[in-house]
């Protein structure tokens, strides 16, 4: 198991940052890490954000780790690892994506919509699969799935709130992607925020 892999399963969240520009970017960023949070991927719908990858990169605290989201195609992949960022993730499920984050060692969490897909991104070299968007499952449901199929490590992404990420890991979920959610307010208070949900999520079994 890849430190990446390791450090989501132990803290249960990924963080995601979607922002204007790469200077909020980093900013947030740099929030997220202070506030205790041990990965977080820039998605490419933020302008420059390779950019923003870059600057973050220079100054990841120790035990943080820097990631790239919605990536759609094995050139980004190339062109966010020549950035600095250590794993990718997708919203859709692509073989090509996930072969090209694994040839660059980079870790691989590609998304999926139902479980078919699912295993396929597994048996293409996927570490974890973001179950998204989350908003179209419920946690019972994911409980069905992995009574079914207890091996998939699944990390819902999408409409979560912070009042339901413990439910989501109760239902069996290695880890939750959450954005927005976690950014709200004032820097101070999105701060006290995350530390509330990390102490949480450490409470569950």
């Amino acid at each position: 198991m890849s430190q990446i892999v390791q450090a989501i399963r132990e803290q249960r969240v990924l963080g995601i940052l979607r922002s204007a520009d790469a200077r909020t970017a980093v900013a947030a960023g740099e929030l997220l890490m202070r506030a205790g949070i041990r990965a977080v991927e820039v998605s490419l719908t933020t302008p420059s954000a390779l950019d923003a990858i870059a600057k973050l990169r220079t100054q990841l605290p120790s035990g943080c780790h820097l990631g790239v989201g919605t990536v759609t195609t094995p050139e980004q992949v190339r062109d966010a690892e020549a950035a600095g960022a250590q794993f990718v993730v997708s919203p859709n499920m692509d073989v090509r994506v996930i072969e090209t984050s694994v040839e660059l060692g980079l870790t691989s969490i590609p998304g999926a919509g139902t479980a078919s897909e699912a295993l396929q991104a597994r048996s293409a070299g996927a570490d974890l699969v973001k179950l998204f968007p989350a908003s179209t499952w419920s946690p019972g449901a994911v409980k069905d799935l992995l009574t079914a199929l207890p091996d998939l490590p699944l990390v819902p992404t999408g409409g979560i709130g912070l009042d339901l990420a413990v439910r989501w890991i109760r239902s069996g979920a290695v880890a939750v992607g959450l954005g927005g959610a976690l950014l709200r307010g004032e820097p101070e208070e999105s701060a006290a925020r995350i530390k509330d949900l990390l102490a949480q999520l450490a409470e569950e079994p």
